[in-house]
């Protein structure tokens, strides 16, 4: 069982990622709304996977993933986006993210992510 930190801006998109987690063997231990609570976050709950969003105010997935990066090179994180921003993806991919799903995610697609990145 893994332990999971959520970010992103949007509420209602951390309820239904954390309902699809529900779904499966991992719990959401943690939420955020931006990438500078996500680096934070991070450090204090220290989860086994983050599921973070790209575009955030005040500081964005692609930065986020980097901070974290510095401070724990193991870090296994799943970037989200929404159609269209395929240089974003790639740049949290070299930045260190280990996968990404876009936005309208499915929800299938989702938890085939998480059980493929928690176990590495």
């Amino acid at each position: 069982m893994g332990n999971v930190l959520v970010v992103d801006d949007a509420k209602f998109l951390r309820l239904t990622i954390a309902k699809a987690i529900e779904k499966t063997e991992h719990k959401v231990i943690g939420e955020a709304e931006n990438g500078k609570e996500a680096v934070l976050k991070y450090l204090e709950l220290k989860p086994d996977l983050v599921i973070m969003d790209i575009t955030m105010p005040d500081m964005n997935g692609i930065e986020a993933v980097k901070q974290i990066k510095q401070n724990d090179p193991n870090a296994k994180i799943i970037m989200c986006s929404a159609m269209g921003q395929h240089k974003m993806v790639v740049d949290a991919i070299e930045a260190g993210a280990k996968d990404f799903i876009v936005k309208p995610f499915d929800e299938g697609r989702l938890i085939e992510a998480i059980e493929k990145n928690i176990e590495d």
